[in-house]
């Protein structure tokens, strides 16, 4: 919001200087509103500044948090012997071991059948009207009055929600080329039948060629049967996904065990992530600081970071990040030393699960720190950005009002200098009136003007 000076537009020969007046006096009053407008844009830089370094915190803060999973699952991955057999996942399984998964001998599929071809879709499909559905333990009684039909069924078998449904298929060749499918909607072995005329000849209606099929296998020696492929209640935190049957003694071994790999990815993502907070940082201190310097805000994420860099476990043989192979230059930027993690010992790696400690204690446990600068609820970078919003409407408001007082002003005085540049404007003809008399005064006296 800016004031426009009035444009003035005067009669008088002083015209000139009275809207150089109202120039002057306008872009006095524009002062202090400028100032305020100044204001407003470093609020909303600071804003912009605010932002970016909370993304940063919240990144870092999940780093940590990562850090400390892996503490505390001991970054346990599940790996196949024949990943087209059977696949594994780690969720959070209790430790390292190793599964033996054989004699699979049925692998877990939806029931689906078939009915004899029809003509087309308005052929009657029931001798007597009545046919039953039997889905597993559930039977449903279905009149077909007036809806005699393959698309009649149909529509009766998919409005029971019997968990199943049924499509009416197509070849599209000879002369019964129309089908009606049903199909479970889950896999896992069980009774799908189409009975017609239930209470007499009670004929069937479909094939009876695939009744589904259960997950069946032996998992350390102990029969399992599951009437789904992914099987997550067997053991716990490990999910095993069947694809495929075996045979010949075929076995497939699930091996689950810390991965050293997954603990340096989370190392160089914790890595980058504090450096990423850092740089923004050290962009509001020092000799260049920018907007932020000083703040608040700015003092308790350098807080943070030292607590980071310095953290040091209460026993084993990783006491610190320099342990892990994570080192800080001089200027405080942090880089992941891969030749010495890549020489931790076993021992050393169990330490440095440990160290890491988990979500809420150890290494981990210094996420929540970070959690408090960057929730979006509660945390220190959401206050700080309400204080800026409130800030920004404060002065909204006085540049306002500000405003408004310096417009009135500017018509108040441009209504008064448009009255002196009247007044003088009617003086300036009457001077030119007296002049003019008396030039003709002195010609008529003397004979000559003036200003002869």
């Amino acid at each position: 919001m800016s004031l426009t000076p009035l444009a003035f537009t005067g009669v008088s020969t002083f015209s000139n200087d009275l809207q150089t007046v109202l120039s002057r006096a306008t872009s006095i009053a524009s002062l202090p509103i400028q100032a305020l407008q100044n204001q407003q844009k470093d609020i909303v830089q600071q804003k912009l500044l605010v932002t970016n370094l909370n993304t940063a915190v919240a990144t870092l803060a999940s780093s940590v948090s990562n850090l400390g999973n892996i503490g505390r699952q001991k970054a346990l991955v599940a790996s196949s012997s024949d990943s087209a057999t059977v696949t594994a996942t780690n969720i959070s399984a209790p430790g390292p071991a190793v599964y033996t998964i054989s004699d699979i001998t049925s692998v877990a599929k939806a029931a689906a059948e078939t009915s004899a071809g029809y003509a087309d879709t308005a052929s009657a499909v029931s001798s007597s009207g009545t046919v039953k559905l039997v889905a597993g333990s559930s039977e449903y009684t279905i009149d077909l009055t007036g809806r005699n039909n393959l698309t009649g069924l149909r529509d009766a078998i998919n409005n029971l929600g019997a968990g199943v449904t049924a499509t009416v298929l197509t070849t599209g060749t000879g002369a019964t080329p129309y089908y009606l499918s049903v199909t479970a909607n889950n896999p896992g072995a069980t009774t799908l039948q189409l009975i017609d005329d239930p209470g007499g000849a009670a004929t069937s209606l479909l094939s009876a060629g695939n009744q589904g099929a259960d997950t069946v296998f032996k998992l350390n020696g102990v029969d399992v049967r599951k009437n789904t492929t992914l099987i997550n209640d067997v053991v716990p935190g490990v999910t095993f996904n069947i694809l495929d049957t075996t045979s010949g003694g075929e076995t497939v071994n699930v091996t689950v065990a810390s991965s050293r790999s997954q603990m340096a990815s989370a190392l160089s993502d914790f890595v980058n992530a504090y450096n990423g907070v850092a740089d923004q940082v050290n962009a509001q201190v020092g000799r260049n600081a920018g907007l932020l310097s000083g703040d608040f805000l700015i003092r308790e994420t350098q807080d943070k970071l030292r607590g980071l860099a310095s953290y040091t476990g209460a026993s084993g043989s990783v006491k610190g990040l320099a342990d892990l192979g994570i080192e800080f230059d001089s200027g405080g930027v942090a880089t992941l030393n891969q030749t010495t993690f890549n020489n931790l010992s076993d021992s050393q790696i169990s330490d440095a699960f440990n160290f890491l400690g988990s979500t809420t204690d150890g290494f981990g446990g210094l996420a929540a720190g970070l959690v408090n600068i960057s929730d979006s609820a509660t945390g220190l970078a959401k206050i700080q950005l309400d204080n800026y919003d409130a800030a920004d409407r404060r002065l909204s408001d006085q540049i306002a009002t500000l405003t408004g007082r310096a417009s009135e002003m500017q018509k108040s005085l441009a209504a008064r200098l448009q009255a002196a540049d009247a007044l003088l404007a009617s003086l300036q003809s009457q001077q030119s009136i007296v002049t003019a008399q008396i030039n003709s005064l002195n010609y008529t006296l003397y004979g000559k003007q003036t200003n002869q």
